[in-house]
């Protein structure tokens, strides 16, 4: 990477400050852990608390929007920087773009008297203002791959307005319409982006050949996603034969399968970076095939296949690249300490406990979420706390960044 700011000009930045990756994945982190612990304590009746539309809402409105697209932001405006080799967010526009994160997670926590146009007003700028920052660096050098980026935040943007909608209109389909096509994005971009990296870090993590993406393969699997994501942003799905939906997901969970059991996960297994990749990109095919069994009229409810999706994929994949993009771009080895492979662990857990538990062992679902809650927020404290020096002081190499 061309070196694109002087060091003393760097020096005078707090290092929080000097690249996305680490406020937003600090706090995103942070707040996950919070954000679990409240939900799990509201629903057991130990903490009596009304955020904005209710718990339901906050809850799933909280997990995307709050802390995946945090999460999300801070990789993609930490990634346009070596992409251009153009300065990416920083200082005072990095904390601008911060605190507005922070107070949306504020306001829809303790906002509940408050109008709910403000509060979707300060929630609904911060992705729009994150496509920009992200838009210009790749403009200025006109690399076109990466801008497919920006369309994708503001379709974000647009479900996460359709929860708001069904908010304001009182409408429960609508909340779920908004929820389930921010989900179905979130998975498409790990499809796509997990294609893009597993392999290559697996060849350099193992000192093994890397696995040649098969084409029609590629297509063939996220092409299935994207059509599964259009039947359901635009509502089509229930118009839909169950069968005829029972197909495609079970031909898209088959073919996402195959696509990652080519890249070889039993070579991982001494690596924990690799190996929490790969796992985290199997239940993407675990989710699709739940939804597929349960077109199929299996007693499984959409809350379980989709939280294969979230707490398992998103939950994993998340936890496993900022424990890598931390190390990386703060010039440190990609040899995270030991207990990481524990929080790694930990994480799937929750995804399987929330999952394939629940479904198989209905009459200890309570316990069950109890389970997923506490290893989602051991997990994620576990980042917290092993990545704060790494993320609030300057780079192990003494570079800028």
């Amino acid at each position: 990477m061309m070196q694109i700011t002087d060091l003393a000009t760097e020096q005078k930045l707090l290092p929080l400050l000097r690249q996305a990756f680490r406020p937003l994945f600090l706090f995103g982190a942070a707040f996950s852990a919070i954000a679990m612990l409240l939900w799990g304590l509201i629903l057991g009746g130990q903490l009596q608390l009304q955020p904005v539309g209710q718990v339901l809402f906050w809850h799933s409105h909280e997990m995307i929007f709050g802390f995946a697209c945090a999460i999300v932001i801070g990789f993609l405006l930490t990634a346009v920087q070596n992409w251009t080799s153009l300065r990416a967010p920083h200082g005072p526009t990095l904390l601008l773009l911060t605190l507005l994160w922070l107070a949306a997670r504020l306001l829809l926590l303790f906002g509940e008297a408050l109008p709910l146009w403000l509060v979707a007003l300060v929630d609904l700028s911060f992705l729009p203002l994150a496509a920009w920052l992200l838009a210009k660096p790749l403009l200025a050098v006109q690399q076109y791959r990466n801008l497919f980026f920006v369309p994708v935040l503001l379709l974000l943007t647009a479900c996460n307005l359709i929860m708001y909608l069904g908010l304001f209109l009182g409408r429960y389909d609508l909340q779920q319409l908004g929820s389930l096509n921010a989900i179905w994005l979130i998975t498409l971009l790990m499809a796509i982006v997990g294609g893009r990296v597993i392999p290559m870090f697996t060849a350099n993590g193992t000192k093994t050949p890397k696995v040649e993406a098969l084409l029609w393969l590629d297509r063939a699997a996220l092409g299935s996603l994207w059509l599964i994501f259009v039947l359901h942003f635009f509502s089509l799905a229930p118009l839909l034969p169950a069968s005829l939906l029972s197909a495609l997901f079970a031909l898209s969970a088959l073919l996402t399968a195959i696509r990652c059991a080519r890249w070889k996960i039993w070579l991982t297994f001494k690596v924990s970076l690799l190996w929490s990749l790969h796992l985290a990109y199997w239940f993407i095919p675990l989710g699709l095939a739940l939804f597929a069994l349960r077109y199929a009229g299996f007693a499984i409810s959409q809350s379980i296949a989709l939280h294969a999706l979230t707490a398992g994929a998103m939950g994993s994949m998340i936890l496993s690249m900022m424990a890598r993009v931390s190390l990386g771009h703060s010039g440190r080895l990609l040899q995270p300490k030991q207990i990481m492979a524990w929080a790694f662990l930990l994480v799937a857990l929750a995804g399987i406990s929330r999952t394939l538990l629940i479904w198989l062992l209905p009459a200890h679902t309570f316990s069950l979420l109890w389970l997923g809650i506490a290893c989602w927020v051991l997990a994620y404290a576990c980042y917290v706390l092993v990545y704060l020096p790494v993320l609030t002081t300057p780079r192990a190499d003494g570079r800028p960044g």
